[in-house]
């Protein structure tokens, strides 16, 4: 009696989990549940990844390509269609909730997309875009941001936290393009003729990090990045810039690279200009404060100066 009385109870939860289940996939309901763990996001976007959205790689035109992913248990049975569109009512609610640095929309001819929709066929989960920039179409003492989100998604529900691109260029009143001499002596003092002469090694990007700090490269060795910060005071043509200090990047200098293996850093980078005297409490103009970038160092065995002319 009991075993049939058990057989009857599965027979009736059975019957139950089907009904149920067909409930759930109907259409005519107001909610599908059975889409509700998928959801359609940029694996790497959001507010998460706002760090590794700034362009700073180096030269005129930056491409970046960037994957829409369809993330579910199952593959999709059916295709999906993406289109994307930049919203600049992102920018206004970024500087908003972000005041330290006030961000501008990309205007328009400085960027452009190979295309803004794709589709994802059925059974994949992702489709690559890309966007190419082009830096000298941009003020390098502004900052910008293109905020690419997923407009739409065919109908599937798009993440809340990761369906934005934050691509932006901080903007440093410093940063641009600057030719590069580089001196050095075989010996660890400047007294001596240097072994090689100030010698124009070409163009070299001050990039920025924050509206108040950039880095360069040096000319010597391996080539690791001076870290220069200052504050700047007003804003506009009245402008004075104080407090300057350099270093180079810790991450250059870390134990295991190159550098750290080969060079032993005597003298730490300070400012040498050859015009004015450098006191890190004056208030400089914008002018003046282009000629203290002339930068020293010394090795247990060399000594350099890099020296940067705004072009």
């Amino acid at each position: 009696m009991k075993k049939k009385l058990y057989l009857i109870i599965s027979i009736l939860l059975s019957a139950a989990v089907l009904s149920l289940s067909s409930c759930l996939k109907n259409s005519n309901n107001y909610i599908d549940f059975s889409k509700a763990g998928t959801i359609v996001e940029f694996p790497k976007g959001g507010q998460a990844f706002f760090s590794a959205d700034a362009v700073t790689d180096p030269g005129d035109t930056i491409t970046k390509q960037f994957a829409v992913t369809v993330a579910s248990n199952n593959a999709p049975t059916t295709a999906t269609a993406i289109t994307l569109a930049i919203d600049s009512s992102i920018v206004t609610s970024y500087d908003a909730a972000n005041p330290a640095i006030n961000y501008l929309t990309m205007p328009t001819g400085s960027f452009v997309f190979t295309t803004t929709s794709a589709t994802i066929p059925a059974g994949q989960r992702t489709a690559i875009f890309s966007v190419t920039f082009y830096k000298h179409l941009l003020d390098p003492s502004k900052s910008y941001m293109l905020p690419i989100k997923i407009a739409s998604a065919g109908g599937l529900k798009i993440s809340g936290n990761q369906n934005i691109h934050y691509y932006h260029f901080i903007g440093n009143d410093f940063a641009g393009n600057y030719e590069q001499f580089y001196t050095r002596w075989n010996n660890a003092d400047t007294t001596t003729a240097p072994s090689t002469p100030r010698t124009d090694l070409g163009a070299v990007i001050i990039s920025p990090v924050s509206p108040s700090e950039f880095t360069v490269a040096t000319g010597y060795y391996t080539t690791p990045n001076y870290d220069v910060t200052f504050i700047k005071t007003g804003s506009g043509a009245s402008a004075t810039y104080s407090n300057w200090a350099i270093k180079f990047l810790p991450a250059d200098i870390a134990a295991g690279t190159l550098w750290a293996t080969n060079i032993t850093v005597v003298t730490s980078p300070m400012f040498v200009p050859s015009t004015i005297t450098f006191n890190p409490n004056t208030q400089y103009t914008y002018a003046q404060s282009l000629q203290l970038f002339r930068f020293y160092f010394k090795t247990a065995s060399r000594a350099i100066i890099d020296d940067y002319v705004h072009l």
